[in-house]
């Protein structure tokens, strides 16, 4: 191995626009500053999957990064280290990397000593995790077992606890609000809803944020269970007052009708314990078509309803998420020359800054305790953004994190 001081970098969970470019950022400063960077692939898959028989250059699951490797990368979407929702203290009896089956017998394995030996192996001096609460709530435990890291914040939710910013998210509302303005022009052809259902598992900030940059006329978001009835005499208002004829409304995918429960594709779950969500967009298509006649003169209204789902996480990331990353990137390598670990990078009051990787724990249930303020900006009798007393709010308004640990 050589003697300069080794970095390791891995992306997990859902892949988004801006990781390429945090990638990029990292490993060209670590190597201009005399690091070596190992770049691990398929997140915490990957750790728990290197051979340590193998020499590095056999290894399926790690490669060493230059900056040739790294250079045209950063202008990309998705990332080019690929991604797992591997959970690597619960890893099922099948999906155990080859080398290891037959020494672990459990139906749910924990192969924190596996990764542990393999960041020995790999001569990690320190660990990037790119990724949300699920894959950064693995880098704390980690952290706990004496490895050193360095969190950088990324979802498309915006749900991240410790920061006002997570890579991906500037893309997704970006992304959501050009693809609804695209959509309008079908729904005022035919008079109709417009329905949308996007990301938003816990929290409502990939629904509110497009709502308030004019997108939808309502949204619906998981914190606030919502009246089907209301949402159906709004939407009917909504298009009665529209000169072409027709409304939109925004619906996270962990929405709930009241007296409802969330809906799901299927009842699979991942390691984290996750049921793949999908279909309250449906189901409030279905509703709204039934209940219009009731606020529209007896008259019933066709729906066009659409789910946006991957098209707001694919493709080359905007500005913000090429600038954000790059610096998220730089700043992760600050922390590392000052010697400092177990920390998250992150946007606290505007400003760049970092906070403990503790930051992304959960609440009791294992959800994200970073959710939207809905007393302060969600009016849920009209089931829309509230705009009052933003003075000193962050400029993506709603995303204060009030938990935030230093």
């Amino acid at each position: 191995m050589s003697n300069k001081k080794t970095i390791g970098i891995l992306t997990g969970g859902g892949d988004v626009p801006g990781l390429n470019p945090a990638i990029r950022a990292t490993t060209l400063r670590a190597i201009r500053e005399g690091y070596r960077v190992i770049g691990i692939k398929n997140g915490w898959k990957g750790i728990i999957s290197i051979d340590p028989s193998k020499p590095l250059e056999q290894q399926e699951y790690c490669m060493e990064l230059d900056e040739t490797t790294v250079s045209r990368i950063g202008r990309t979407g998705g990332t080019f280290l690929h991604s797992s929702r591997t959970k690597a203290d619960k890893v099922p009896l099948k999906d155990l990397p080859d080398h290891l089956k037959g020494k672990f017998k459990e139906d749910v394995n924990d192969l924190t000593p596996e990764a542990l030996k393999n960041i020995a192996f790999l001569g990690l001096d320190y660990l990037i995790p790119i990724g949300g609460d699920d894959t950064l709530s693995y880098g704390f435990r980690l952290h706990k077992e004496g490895v050193k890291i360095i969190a950088i914040p990324k979802t498309m939710d915006g749900d991240v606890p410790g920061t006002e910013y997570c890579i991906g998210f500037s893309t997704c509302v970006t992304r959501t609000i050009e693809l609804t303005h695209e959509l309008r022009t079908c729904a005022g052809s035919h008079e109709r809803f417009l329905v949308l259902e996007v990301f938003g598992r816990n929290a409502g900030f990939s629904a509110l944020l497009p709502t308030v940059g004019g997108a939808a006329d309502r949204c619906v978001i998981p914190e606030h269970p919502f009246d089907m009835e209301q949402l159906a005499a709004l939407m009917v208002e909504d298009r009665n007052s529209n000169p072409s004829k027709y409304s939109v409304v925004l619906v996270s995918e962990g929405a709930k009708i009241k007296g409802g429960t969330e809906i799901f594709e299927s009842h699979e779950t991942d390691s984290f314990g996750h049921k793949k969500l999908g279909g309250i967009g449906e189901v409030v298509a279905s509703q709204l078509k039934k209940l219009s006649p009731k606020f529209n003169n007896g008259k019933e209204i066709n729906i066009i309803n659409q789910k946006l789902g991957y098209l707001v996480r694919s493709g080359q990331p905007d500005a913000l998420d090429s600038i954000v990353p790059t610096a998220y990137g730089n700043l992760a390598l600050d922390l590392i020359a000052q010697g400092i670990h177990g920390q998250m990078v992150c946007i606290r009051n505007g400003k760049y800054d970092h906070v403990s990787i503790e930051a992304v724990k959960k609440d009791e249930k294992g959800e994200s305790i970073k959710k939207v303020n809905v007393e302060k900006f969600y009016d849920t009798k009209r089931y829309r953004p509230i705009y009052h007393n933003l003075m000193g709010d962050p400029i993506l308004i709603m995303t204060r994190d009030t938990n935030i640990l230093m």
